[in-house]
């Protein structure tokens, strides 16, 4: 529960204001009483009951010494009995101030009284009508007003209702402690310092209509790109920074737990060509905002908004900023072309079947229809087609599908060669689609130097220094991942990855454990965790994590190479038959790995032999597979490391 005007009101003494309200528009009501609060004023509302601290006897006490009686109507309370009641009391005593949240008449009995309309408000200091307010408590209780700091730096407390995250704390830490938090120089903050650190909240989407989901969620991710490119800011990643979306959780809390000193939070409201942007920046120490606004742009405007926010959250945390430092590389001007990337982004993210992989494609098509030169989506569709090229059964569609990706991540590249989305795009399938592993370095390297800021081109950047064996390399940047999203359980699969390949087996399993109480259902990783125990030749051990392996294909593999340990002869073959029966052709590389394990390495050099013909992405892992470790010596599984351009382990 919120800690509300716990120094304002103390037992015994009478509170300025009594507020009365229908506990339906609780999270309504809430920023006006701290509005309030900020103005010096203390307030008594049943909240305070609530917290579990009783500072007066009863509610009749606290309304009868109250000097003021603020009234708050709306749809809800007009048909509340209790708001009815207290309102006819101060009715007749004279203290009574009526307000309306949502434009609601009030009922008969009532309504000779002008009532003050703060359907408009957006929780501003300076707004008119609540000045109004202000002047009629002043009057009433004989007391100055004295209204919250508004500079920049500085600004009133601030409740997020929508989330219900119970920003605590009393005004008193504001006007102490957190004047010097927001005060504080951030000039020089080095990455790794908390003062640096921000995590954008997915934006809501009030537009009434979930289908613009993927316009808020798009916009947010946006926002995040943009802020990244400032390199004296850390800036949380999309899935850790989504994990709250929806929950009613306390500002500082999920600053605490994200591990960030601020949130970015904010909504959209799109109408046909109109969209309006909300922003609230908070600190997460004390949990109140240090700076908000609001953004009223048609389409076409509406990437000089995200760059506007961005500039502002900057200079807010007196962050130094390069010039053009917060300019979007790869971005467009188009709005069509916006939108349709948007949309085609929400798809790829669903990563559901081929079918939503092949609609996220034509979005992305028609953004680039739009805008010729529109580099994030060029990026965006060497993704798509990697994607659509990695679940084909033909072989003439896999290689057309590859080509047409890298095509499209090199276009991307040339018209943004700073943007590390193309680069990413670029070094995955030439390494993945076209096993160029030696052409695959520039490309990984330059995505690490333009995005290093980003968790997900970290992650790509680890994955590939993991797979040529440069794993300090790929170890400093799972870390730094890691601190950027720290509630992706895909960060944490990486980051074991990287350890199991580097054989460091009890550090692969803490990530690996890390991954699965993040998400007891993701894929491979329990397959890892039986790796690591077979490896350890703990087989009774690796039979329990291979069972529990949601992914067939993984766990098919795996059982296939530990039932042959532990000398379950038939249920080894049955299963090796299985996998080979399912998949074929897809798991070559995996079937040579069976082998390898076997003793049958002439089997497994075939198996190897035959994937290299048909580009099986699998062998990216060769180098450094510990289940290819027999084959090691074998001058046939040289010549395909080194024709695939990996160095020697």
């Amino acid at each position: 529960m919120e800690d509300i005007t716990q120094e304002s009101v103390a037992e015994d003494s009478a509170a300025d204001i009594f507020l009365s309200y229908s506990r339906e528009d609780r999270d309504q009501v809430l920023p006006l009483i701290r509005a309030l609060e900020a103005a010096g004023y203390t307030i008594w509302w049943d909240g305070l009951l609530e917290a579990g601290t009783v500072f007066l006897k009863t509610t009749e006490q606290a309304l009868e010494e109250a000097r003021a009686v603020l009234v708050v109507w709306t749809e809800t309370s007009i048909d509340s009995h209790w708001v009815r009641d207290e309102a006819t009391t101060e009715r007749d005593n004279g203290t009574l101030v009526p307000v309306t949240l949502d434009g609601a008449i009030p009922p008969l009995g009532f309504r000779q009284f002008q009532v003050i309309d703060l359907s408009n408000w957006k929780n501003r200091q300076d707004f008119p009508e609540f000045r109004k307010i202000l002047d009629k408590v002043a009057s009433l209780t004989e007391k100055p007003t004295t209204p919250a700091q508004t500079k920049a730096g500085l600004t009133k407390p601030h409740f997020l209702g929508r989330r219900n995250l119970l920003i605590g704390g009393s005004i008193a830490a504001v006007t102490a402690g957190g004047v010097f938090v927001w005060q504080r120089d951030f000039t020089g903050a080095q990455v790794g310092s908390r003062d640096n650190s921000i995590a954008v909240l997915p934006l809501e989407n009030l537009s009434g209509d979930p289908e613009q989901d993927y316009f808020s969620d798009g916009l947010s991710e946006e926002l995040r790109t943009t802020l990244s490119g400032n390199s004296l800011l850390q800036v949380l990643a999309e899935v850790s920074s989504n994990s709250f979306k929806g929950q009613n959780e306390d500002a500082r809390e999920i600053a605490c737990q994200l591990g960030v000193s601020y949130l970015l939070d904010g909504s959209v409201r799109r109408s046909g060509n109109v969209v309006r942007i909300t922003a609230q920046l908070i600190n997460g120490e004390t949990g109140f905002e240090t700076w908000s606004d609001s953004f009223d742009r048609n389409m076409d405007d509406i990437f000089a908004v995200q760059t506007e926010i961005a500039e502002t959250v900057v200079d807010a945390l007196s962050l130094k900023l390069a010039a053009g430092e917060n300019n979007r590389p790869g971005a467009t001007s188009n709005s069509v072309a916006y939108d349709a990337y948007l949309r085609g982004r929400a798809l790829y993210e669903l990563a559901a079947d081929e079918d939503t992989d092949r609609a996220a494609l034509a979005q992305f098509e028609a953004a680039i229809a739009a805008d010729p030169d529109y580099a994030a989506a060029f990026a965006a569709r060497a993704r798509v087609q990697t994607a659509i090229a990695n679940i084909s059964d033909d072989p003439a569609q896999v290689r057309k599908q590859y080509d047409n990706a890298v095509a499209s991540a090199e276009k991307a590249v040339v018209l943004a060669p700073d943007l590390a989305e193309a680069h990413t795009a670029l070094g995955f399938v030439l390494m993945n689609g076209q096993l160029d592993i030696r052409g695959a370095y520039q490309p990984y390297v330059k995505s690490f130097e333009t995005g290093s800021g980003r968790a997900a081109i970290l992650q790509g950047y680890a994955s590939y220094m993991s797979r040529i064996g440069q794993f300090a390399d790929a170890q400093k940047a799972i870390e730094k991942a890691v601190t950027l999203d720290p509630l992706n359980p895909s960060t944490f699969r990486t980051k074991g990855s990287v350890a199991y390949y580097a054989g460091q087996y009890d550090s692969a399993i803490s990530s690996f454990n890390k991954a699965l109480s993040l998400n007891p259902e993701m894929r491979a990783v329990n397959g890892f965790l039986g790796d690591v125990e077979y490896l350890r030749k703990n087989h009774e051990a690796a039979e329990q994590f291979y069972a529990n392996e949601p992914s067939r294909f993984s766990r098919l593999v795996g059982q296939a190479i530990n039932f042959k340990k532990l000398d379950k002869e038939t249920e080894a073959e049955k299963v090796r038959a299985e996998f080979a029966d399912a998949y074929g052709k897809n798991g070559l590389y995996q079937q040579a790995q069976i082998s390898a394990q076997w003793g049958e390495l002439d089997t497994a050099l075939n198996f190897l032999e035959q994937a290299n013909a048909i580009g099986d992405a699998g062998l990216v892992l060769a180098r450094n597979d510990p289940f290819l470790v027999p084959l090691r010596e074998e001058p046939r599984f040289q010549a395909i490391l080194s024709g695939l351009g990996f160095t020697q382990p």
